[in-house]
């Protein structure tokens, strides 16, 4: 997903923040966290349950009533029983094709991609995040203050988790600003740039509240992991 001169700087820009800090920065980049599975259902259903009440309030329940009291009479109870099964079939038919028919084209990755909510997108995003960042948290004594810029390409969205140590003392001025640096630079193609102007705003908001205590530690890869 990266060029390896941006796998470079990115591992540069992490180390230099690092030298004046006693916190730690780590970045994941992830092609997408989620294949959304149940989107072409929910849409196919969806489709299936609105499309043919609007085609009927549009117009066919005219052609309907019409088939129907044009056959009504006396002795044609039975002919009247069969256009109605007959209609509710079709309508069944109708509702099985359409749903059917946008799951199987909601299903194409590409589409798929567009009409996944996005707050659902923003849902998996934080919740991936949220798994990396405690599973580097468990390298990490509960006092040591570190930052994860998580990014997902194909869902766009990028979550900045921070120990709490870090909240209370920064605020979230310096996180908005990181994400949307590393936000503008995966709209503009150049998800590297993002990462290392993210990064350099992280290190400059850990280096004014938690200045080094000793050497770096460095318990954290200073690498970029991409998923």
């Amino acid at each position: 997903m990266l060029a390896e001169k941006d796998r470079t700087r990115i591992s540069a820009a992490i180390t230099e923040a690092e030298s004046k800090t006693s916190g730690e920065i780590f970045c994941v980049l992830a092609r997408q966290v989620s294949r959304y599975r149940e989107v072409p259902l929910m849409w196919a259903a969806l489709a299936g349950f609105v499309v043919p009440p609007i085609l009927v309030l549009t117009g066919l329940q005219r052609l309907a009533l019409a088939s129907i009291f044009s056959s009504w009479t006396d002795d044609s109870q039975r002919a009247m029983e069969s256009l109605i099964v007959k209609a509710m079939t079709t309508y069944g038919l109708l509702q099985a094709g359409i749903f059917f028919i946008v799951a199987i084209i909601v299903a194409l990755p590409a589409v798929r991609r567009v009409m996944t909510p996005a707050p659902l997108r923003r849902h998996r995003v934080r919740q991936a995040a949220r798994r990396h960042f405690a599973a580097a948290g468990m390298h990490l004594s509960k006092d040591e203050p570190h930052i994860l810029i998580f990014a997902s390409l194909d869902d766009r969205q990028v979550e900045l988790v921070a120990h709490e140590n870090i909240h209370q003392a920064v605020g979230e001025g310096p996180w908005h600003a990181a994400v949307a640096a590393v936000v503008a630079g995966m709209k503009e193609g150049r998800a590297g740039d993002g990462f290392v102007k993210g990064i350099e705003i992280c290190g400059a908001a850990l280096a004014a509240h938690f200045p080094p205590s000793g050497p770096p530690r460095n318990q954290l890869p200073n690498g970029i992991l991409e998923t």
